[in-house]
């Protein structure tokens, strides 16, 4: 049975991980009868964010591995714990905790930096040959850490975002919300999701072809 790795950022879309992402993340990968490894970084979020009103909640602070471990209903590990070696592939979502808790991009556009730890696990996945797929703005994290190696990847069409992760050496593909741009040298996958996506049938289009692509390549 493969085993992989999905990576989440929190719970909820402005703060955290994208939630109707991250199921359809799960349910594509569970249905293709992998053993799922949920796992997140124990830190603390960027900032809080009011889901009914869009706005962050002054003084109030979470913790990304323990909110993430509501989608995970669960069963999650830390980051650190997580065995690259005993993995096939790894999974992001997208959603704002990608862009805030796994890097910082919401924060600092193209001057961002992608958190170490997250980092590593991405470089180590790709030493040895493991695929990777991300959904939304998760692309960001390959844009940045494969940016030397000139990574092809996709957020969809927003052509500000696309320059913006173009800096550090990326190529990004204008990408339809139903297809993925498969990077096969690198073996990275990218989807848009909900960068482009109106409804959610629209949103597991593209994350079925991505994790389709992804075990493709295990």
């Amino acid at each position: 049975m493969k085993k992989v790795a999905v990576i989440l950022s929190g719970c909820g879309v402005y703060d955290g991980a994208e939630i109707h992402e991250s199921v359809l993340v799960l349910l594509a990968l569970d249905r293709a009868g992998v053993q799922i490894v949920c796992t997140a970084p124990d830190l603390p979020q960027f900032h809080v964010v009011n889901h009914l009103t869009s706005q962050p909640v002054p003084g109030e602070t979470r913790n990304v591995l323990v909110e993430s471990a509501r989608l995970a209903r669960g069963q999650i590990i830390p980051l650190s714990d997580l065995k690259i070696s005993e993995l096939d592939a790894v999974i992001v979502p997208g959603g704002f905790g990608a862009a805030k808790n796994l890097c910082s991009f919401a924060q600092k556009g193209e001057a961002f930096e992608v958190q170490p730890e997250v980092a590593a696990v991405l470089r180590e996945a790709r030493k040895l040959g493991k695929p990777i797929g991300l959904a939304c703005i998760a692309p960001a994290l390959a844009a940045r850490v494969f940016g030397e190696d000139h990574v092809e990847f996709t957020i969809g069409t927003d052509a500000g975002t696309a320059s913006a992760l173009q800096a550090h050496g990326a190529h990004h593909v204008n990408c339809h919300v139903h297809n993925v741009v498969v990077d096969r040298r690198l073996k990275i996958v990218t989807t848009p999701a909900y960068m482009l996506a109106s409804r959610i049938t629209e949103a597991e289009a593209g994350i079925n072809k991505m994790i389709q692509a992804v075990l493709e390549m295990t």
